[in-house]
């Protein structure tokens, strides 16, 4: 999946300008040359200051966590879609300004953000993404006990088997919630 989709990266970028351009000469009919170009520049300066803004919350945050031993994951993912956001809004173009602008909002940013760590998550696996991004949750589905029978099968073999582990206690059925 990442090589084709870095494949079809130079048939996007020129496709993704093309569309920069007829976006702003509908706005220039709309509104008036002067008033895109000044509505453009006031985009990409406000990017530009929340960058700086976002990257250095973002690193307060990391070092915060870091600091009180929780794990980082969500700040940093946080901070890299508001980064993310500010980047696109900084980079001059009205369809990169709304994306920007959608990544920015909170629930543009929360769902991208989940959207990160699911990614993370499938790309490194359970256990390193829980050191990243924390315990997860459990939903539980309360239900009849389940019972173990572990009965010994007739082994032709001469070493003894160990019997297998019995589950002891209150046992819960559930599904592990991200």
């Amino acid at each position: 999946m990442r090589r084709r989709s870095l494949a079809l990266l130079p048939l996007l970028l020129p496709a993704l300008a093309v569309v920069e351009i007829v976006v702003f000469i509908a706005v220039v009919h709309a509104i008036g040359g002067l008033w895109a170009i000044l509505l453009g520049v006031a985009a990409s300066l406000t990017g530009l200051v929340l960058l700086r803004r976002e990257g250095m919350k973002g690193w307060r945050r990391f070092q915060a966590a870091a600091v009180e031993g929780r794990p980082p994951g969500r700040e940093v993912s946080h901070s890299l879609v508001g980064l993310l956001g500010s980047l696109l809004l900084a980079v001059p173009g009205f369809v990169s300004s709304v994306a920007g602008l959608l990544l920015l909002l909170p629930p543009g940013r929360q769902l991208a953000r989940h959207q990160m760590e699911r990614y993370a998550e499938r790309r490194v696996g359970g256990a390193a993404a829980s050191d990243l991004f924390g315990a997860r949750h459990v939903r539980v589905h309360p239900g009849d006990p389940i019972v173990v029978i572990d009965e010994e099968p007739v082994s032709s073999s001469p070493r003894p088997r160990t019997p297998a582990a019995a589950i002891e206690g209150e046992v819960i059925e559930g599904e592990v919630m991200r």
